[in-house]
């Protein structure tokens, strides 16, 4: 008869076992796309995730027969109970062989751990925050995936449903193959609007020039989805956080950011070659050669992953997008880039979802969280 234990992690090894899970259960998937080791380390430090000033947070792995089998973490962010009144442990790092035994006593850990907070709810994967990767696979297992987005195998939702989960929210993905000719429409669309509300797009010689812009595209983040259910704003620590572990993979020329005749920022759209490739080549490690991978997937690549877009409420039925798209598409062709996959948006978000309907977007992704009710 199969022992299943679960142990919480504690130590260094301990820790690393934690995060290198995943490159082992999935080493012979060629859709699995790992994470950095190191900025996996650096969740877990408070020194370098400041959401863990108002979070608090356990790793737990579970083993069959004295073998690694599964992984699980549990996080309370008392800022999200404090700000919206939403109490629940959140879930992520949700990996596990195909072993319902094995499942069920990670997330039995979960649900131990809410009872022992006193907190009657259960939702994940998901991270901290909402910047954080979340929801689980439940379509498009056969696409390759992104540096922002969490793949898993196909008997994941399978399990957690059989152990009683329901779906919370849903996030759909898209893909888009990019025209070889921009529309006229487009190119004449985008000119008017742009006279009609005195709008410029700016240029940037250098990166360097993007990081007075860093913070209001930020804040014009919190413009943009603060009507989502579940969001809180982002934070100045967070702020400097993502500025810190991301602004190396940025490439300037990809950034789109549109101002008014005040020069107040009132669009902004961040794509990125896809590095998906480039971390799968460097198995979780810049050093010693996984840079070389990267720079040459941002040198040349086909294809480009949208990561963040902001309008502001007052532009966002007004025509912005159109200068938006024809922008990247400059962008793109100039680069050879022929695909753009967005990021996961929520299946509710249909603002956001309406900016790709001229486009023949492809809905090629789905995925969801799960939620428990604790008696």
């Amino acid at each position: 008869m199969s022992q299943i234990q679960i142990i919480p992690v504690t130590s260094e090894k301990q820790l690393l076992d934690f995060i290198k899970f995943p490159m082992e259960l999935y080493k012979n998937n060629q859709n699995f796309v790992p994470s950095l080791i190191n900025d996996e380390k650096n969740i877990w430090n408070p020194k370098e995730n400041p959401a863990l000033a108002y979070s608090e947070a356990k790793q737990f792995l579970a083993y069959k027969n004295n073998k690694l089998a599964g992984r699980i973490a549990v996080m309370i962010n008392h800022k999200e109970a404090k700000e919206l009144g939403i109490e629940k442990v959140r879930f992520g790092w949700l990996d596990f062989i195909d072993d319902k035994d094995v499942s069920e006593a990670l997330i039995n850990q979960a649900i131990k751990y809410a009872q022992e907070k006193n907190i009657k709810k259960i939702e994940g994967p998901m991270g901290f925050t909402n910047l954080d990767k979340a929801g689980m696979l439940t379509f498009g297992f056969d696409k390759l995936a992104t540096m922002i987005g969490i793949y898993n195998f196909s008997y994941y939702p399978e399990h957690l449903e059989k152990l009683g989960l329901k779906k919370e929210k849903e996030w759909v993905e898209f893909e888009i193959n990019f025209p070889e000719f921009l529309p006229e429409k487009v190119e004449k669309f985008s000119k008017l609007i742009a006279e009609k509300y005195q709008l410029k797009t700016l240029k940037f010689n250098s990166k360097e020039e993007i990081l007075p812009l860093v913070e209001p595209m930020f804040k014009l983040l919190d413009e943009t989805y603060k009507n989502l259910s579940t969001y809180t704003p982002i934070s100045d620590e967070q702020i400097q956080h993502y500025k810190e572990k991301y602004f190396g993979f940025i490439n300037k020329d990809y950034i789109i950011c549109i101002v008014d005749k005040e020069y107040n920022l009132v669009a902004f759209a961040i794509t990125m070659p896809s590095y998906s490739k480039a971390l799968q080549k460097s198995k979780g490690k810049l050093l010693p050669f996984g840079w070389w991978h990267f720079m040459n997937a941002g040198r040349k690549n086909d294809r480009a992953n949208f990561y963040l877009i902001g309008v502001h409420p007052e532009y966002q039925k007004r025509g912005v997008t159109a200068i938006i798209f024809k922008e990247i598409w400059k962008t793109f062709k100039k680069k050879g880039v022929k695909f753009l996959e967005t990021n996961p948006e929520l299946e509710e978000n249909k603002n956001i979802q309406l900016l790709w309907q001229d486009y023949n977007p492809v809905n090629h992704k789905r995925r969801r969280t799960y939620s428990l009710d604790i008696d």
